[in-house]
């Protein structure tokens, strides 16, 4: 150990060797990560401007939004930045940094997204009872409890991580730094990390899922006992949305974190990886918006007013 040098800089792994290829990925990704802080943030400002928005449903959905144009901004920027430099290296600090806020951002999305299956349960479910169990002082405790949990579980994981040293070999597998490729580098043993990331982490991850899909056990229940069509299809309506989120996170990072990081999966974990940290930020607006018929009432409304009153909306 005492022979062994500190290392102070990570190297990234480059997306592609040829420059035709790299001018190709900057200009796709730019507008991939431009569509999505735009079509995040237009969610955003829907529902906080639009009255009829004002429900827990779309409460959630703008948290939603907002962490997805978060966690983005934590990987894309940096990516483009190596992208149009050729420099794929950053400090381990920035590296640590990152790591931080990927999980911090991801561990959200999981823990919201429960919180979304719940309130979908309770609103198919327990109808009557909506308003007073969906209260907006209890849409307030559970987006805390989102918030602070994620943020005090990311706290104790880069806090056990400042106890390795990290010598080498600095070459990370990945455009962006993850808890994971930190255990690859590092020249002291990470058994504690992995118990406290086992333990912790499973017991986040397990809550987390029960609460996501038990949920919808229960509203398919519901939904078999509606016996006209029409009613069914407006139950299983304001869950699609939703469920397809889930699955495409969970099947993410299923894929990432548990496919084993070899030569035979490296390009499509690569692969994979670029959907979740990229395109996935996107699609989630995309597909609320295009499910959502409040959603594009609301756009609508929106840009007639301004089509009408130009100078209005300028001024507002």
């Amino acid at each position: 150990m005492k022979n062994q040098t500190s290392i102070t800089r990570v190297l990234l792994m480059s997306l592609s060797d040829d420059q035709k290829t790299i001018h190709v990925l900057f200009i796709f990704f730019l507008l991939i990560y431009l569509m999505t802080v735009f079509s995040n943030f237009l969610i955003i400002l829907l529902v906080i401007t639009c009255s009829h928005l004002h429900t827990p449903m779309y409460f959630f959905l703008g948290n939603l939004a907002f962490l997805d144009m978060s966690y983005s901004s934590v990987t894309a920027p940096s990516m483009l930045s190596h992208l149009i430099t050729q420099h794929w290296s950053m400090s381990l600090s920035e590296c640590i940094t990152q790591v931080f806020f990927v999980m911090y951002f991801a561990g959200s999305e999981a823990l919201l997204l429960s919180s979304m299956s719940y309130d979908r349960y309770v609103a198919i479910c327990r109808p009557l009872h909506y308003s007073q169990v969906m209260s907006w002082g209890t849409c307030a405790q559970m987006a805390s409890l989102v918030w602070s949990t994620a943020f005090l579980v990311s706290v104790l994981y880069i806090t056990c991580l400042k106890r390795l040293t990290f010598c080498g070999p600095n070459l990370i597998q990945n455009f962006f730094c993850d808890l994971p490729h930190l255990f690859q580098i590092s020249c002291t043993d990470p058994t504690i990390n992995f118990l406290v990331g086992i333990i912790v982490g499973g017991i986040i991850c397990t809550a987390a899922l029960v609460i996501t899909f038990y949920p919808y056990v229960r509203i398919f229940m519901a939904v078999l006992r509606i016996r006209t069509s029409d009613g069914k299809s407006k139950a299983f309506s304001t869950c699609t949305s939703h469920l397809t989120v889930v699955t495409i996170y969970y099947a993410s990072i299923t894929f990432i974190y548990l496919v084993p990081d070899t030569s035979n999966f490296l390009t499509l974990n690569r692969v994979v990886t670029v959907i979740y940290t990229l395109i996935t930020p996107l699609l989630n607006p995309l597909i609320y918006s295009l499910r959502s018929k409040d959603l594009k009432a609301a756009l609508q409304r929106a840009l007639h007013i301004h089509r009408l009153h130009p100078d209005t909306a300028t001024r507002r």
